[in-house]
């Protein structure tokens, strides 16, 4: 029986069309009490939004009401229903929190706050607004998944009505909704919300590619229907026949998804639509299992193209057996086959079987989904920046994974390009600190070694190891990148409250002040005056950059008085050890060892880049003089700094593994090698090496001119 005729006479019969439809889908799953607290909230927000519209003319309640029927069709229950109508009430109207607690509970309005963006707040700029309103939310979806599924609904009626918009507008939402909110979706199971997020980006960002594959899209149904038609017939016959009950159904292809693929795999448009794809959906698992069998029975499958992801569900909860088959008319068939329960978390992903506060168990992929919200959460609270949480969920949102075993058999899943390090943190953060080695199916691998579905992977650990900072240029995924980052900032601290302290002191020196003469109460509320709780994180913020030590000891000076004394003239250059790692860098444009006359340039947030006095960039760089230091090596320096060599060699074969093994002779340490250039009778190559110093980049250099076949060897830059 129908509930809106009822709750169409209870509230007066005043309610739009919108909203009478709004109600019908309700009517299909909600009692008609809950329904008649959907439509209450309806009121309220048309009242709270009276007067307000949209960018395309509209009254302003339509939007709410347009997401809530998005939510609707996904069958969520009234609370999200109602959060979603009143979802911009607290940010756009008068409506206080305390009103809709009042009249909607708490529970609604924590779902409301949590959508809701951080307008009143003044951000430096847009990608920091961006970042810190993402951050609120995540926090918001670590207490209920339901923030998120009012969002992306939200987001997808944006979306929808984009075209009201201004071009730079529409440019910047599509882009923002493609890098983040089209890829939530996607790792939330939710196919259809993130297939047309990403086609209306795509037409927004791409309007011409866009029309050029949708119109052919829409040519090519037309002539493909009986070709179809009669693949869809023989695959339903025969599944017939073999007693398997199922369905088949054609799948069309997104105009997004084919742009994507002829990027991904350097195909013309013809390669990609000249694919056939179906669904077969049947009642069990072992009927998909006999489905597959069948299928390839009836047309040969292609080899290597077969994926299993019901035995190992994709990390969104996505089941489904996935191949490919050699077609009747010289085309392949691609073929998915799952059952009707794997095919509802397919479409609709977590909002699937929604089982919000009724006492069930939830599916699979809300399961999951709370475990990959619940892992966000943790790094939210190891980051310090609002952008490196941003940053490290776009990491985490690869749409493909890799699926790698253990010693003992358990299933890890990972993202693509995933290296033997990323595995190593997925095992436990101080197996990835501690990691020196991989062992891969068995043999040695570096860390930096991506790795490939079906691997089984062993992580050699030492009580000695650290992390590195050259370990965040090949790590992938977000946790490891969290995990070293955090080790790294705690050493960078340390290292930079001490080398902080000596860059003040000098230019305190220069001026004839110290600290020690410095009244404390004086000290505590200059600090108090610049935001700093203690000197520490002062001297911290010298040596990364962010306070420049001349200014600072300028205000010190000031705060000293009469307390000023004439001091020892200062040591005209800072000496380095090379222990300092953590506030120091060395420039990869000019690559510096110990031994080179160098000099410092401060960079906000990263500290001191060292470069080499002949650095192609030092005229650029000494145009900021007040971000320059003097520095030179201390006596004694530690560890081994990356050099880059360009040595051109007669091209014959084995001429790498002659430069490879002089190299070796001298125990040094190979980072990469590559060709840069190349034709019939020389070669050119640039290995990166690890060298102690200058002299030990002499050795190096003078053994590879003694090999064979080398005609020349160049430091690199020259």
């Amino acid at each position: 029986m129908s509930v809106v005729a009822p709750v169409k006479d209870t509230l007066s019969g005043e309610l739009p069309e919108y909203v009478l439809a709004l109600a019908r889908r309700l009517s299909d799953y909600l009692p008609p009490e809950q329904i008649e607290r959907v439509i209450a909230a309806f009121r309220c927000g048309a009242a709270a939004h009276v007067g307000q519209t949209r960018a395309s003319g509209e009254p302003y309640i339509t939007h709410p009401v347009a997401v809530a029927v998005i939510l609707a069709d996904l069958r969520l229950d009234a609370e999200t229903m109602i959060a979603a109508i009143l979802h911009d009430a607290l940010e756009d109207t008068a409506y206080t929190r305390a009103s809709m607690v009042d009249e909607f509970g708490a529970s609604v309005t924590e779902l409301v706050e949590g959508v809701t963006k951080l307008d009143k707040v003044h951000f430096a700029n847009q990608q920091e607004a961006q970042a810190e309103s993402f951050r609120k939310m995540l926090m918001a979806m670590a207490r209920d998944l339901r923030v998120i599924l009012i969002k992306l609904a939200d987001r997808l009626h944006n979306m929808r009505t984009l075209l009201a918009k201004d071009v730079d507008s529409r440019r910047r939402i599509a882009r923002e909704t493609l890098e983040i909110y089209a890829p939530i979706a996607q790792r939330l199971g939710m196919s259809l919300i993130k297939s047309e997020l990403q086609d209306l980006c795509f037409r927004a960002l791409y309007p011409d590619r866009y029309r050029v594959i949708a119109e052919r899209i829409r040519a090519s149904h037309g002539n493909r229907l009986e070709a179809m038609g009669r693949i869809e017939n023989a695959l339903s016959r025969r599944l017939a026949a073999e007693g398997i009950d199922a369905r088949v159904v054609s799948r069309i292809k997104t105009p997004w998804s084919i742009y994507s693929k002829m990027r991904a795999e350097h195909k013309t448009l013809a390669e990609i639509m000249d694919v056939y794809g179906f669904r077969v959906i049947t009642a069990s698992v072992a009927h998909c299992y006999q489905a597959l069998g069948t299928a390839h029975g009836l047309y040969k499958p292609v080899d290597g193209r077969f994926r299993d992801f019901i035995a190992i569900p994709k990390a969104n909860g996505y089941q489904s057996l996935h191949t490919v088959l050699f077609g009747p008319f010289n085309a392949p068939i691609e073929i998915q086959i799952r059952t009707e329960d794997m095919d509802a978390v397919a479409v609709r992903g977590v909002a699937a079987h929604w089982a919000y506060k009724t006492g069930a168990a939830p599916s699979g992929a809300q399961a999951r989904a709370h475990e990959w919200i619940a892992g966000l959460a943790d790094r939210e609270a190891g980051t310090t920046s609002s952008l490196e949480l941003l940053e490290n969920v776009k990491v985490d949102l690869f749409p493909d994974e890799v699926y790698l075993f253990t010693p003992r058999g358990a299933i890890l899943s990972l993202p693509r390009n995933a290296t033997a390090l990323d595995f190593a943190y997925a095992v436990h953060t101080d197996v990835g600190d501690h990691a020196v080695t991989a062992r891969v199916d068995g043999h040695f691998a570096p860390l930096r070694t991506r790795l490939a579905s079906g691997q089984t992977v062993e992580i050699v650990t030492a009580p000695s190891a650290q992390p590195k900072p050259q370990w965040l240029e090949f790590v992938v995924s977000a946790r490891a990148r969290t995990a070293i980052r955090n080790y790294l900032k705690h050493l960078q601290h340390e290292d930079a409250v001490e080398f902080g302290h000596r860059m003040l002191d000098r230019e305190l020196v220069a001026r004839s002040v110290s600290l020690d003469t410095i009244p404390a109460a004086a000290l505590e509320a200059t600090l108090a005056e610049m935001r700093y709780k203690r000197l520490e994180e002062l001297l911290s913020d010298i040596a990364l950059g962010n306070r420049m030590a001349g200014a600072v000891a300028e205000r010190f000076k000031l705060i000293a008085g009469g307390h000023a004394r004439t001091l020892a003239a200062p040591h005209e250059r800072l000496a380095i050890s090379g222990a300092e790692r953590g506030v120091l860098s060395f420039g990869n444009c000019c690559h510096p060892v110990p031994g080179d006359a160098i000099f410092g340039h401060l960079s906000a947030g990263k500290g001191i880049v060292v470069h080499r006095v002949e650095c192609p960039n030092a005229t650029e760089l000494r145009k900021q003089p007040e971000r320059c230091l003097e520095i030179e090596w201390a006596r004694k320096v530690q560890g081994d700094y990356r050099v880059e060599l360009r040595i051109e060699v007669q091209n014959r074969p084995g001429v790498l593994a002659t430069v490879a093994a002089a190299i070796a002779e001298t125990g040094t340490n190979i980072e990469n090698v590559e060709y840069s250039e190349r034709d019939l009778a020389t070669a050119t190559l640039l290995f990166a090496l690890e060298v102690r110093d200058r002299k030990h980049l002499a050795d190096v250099m003078r053994r590879v001119r003694r090999a064979s076949a080398v005609s020349g060897v160049y430091r690199y830059p020259v």
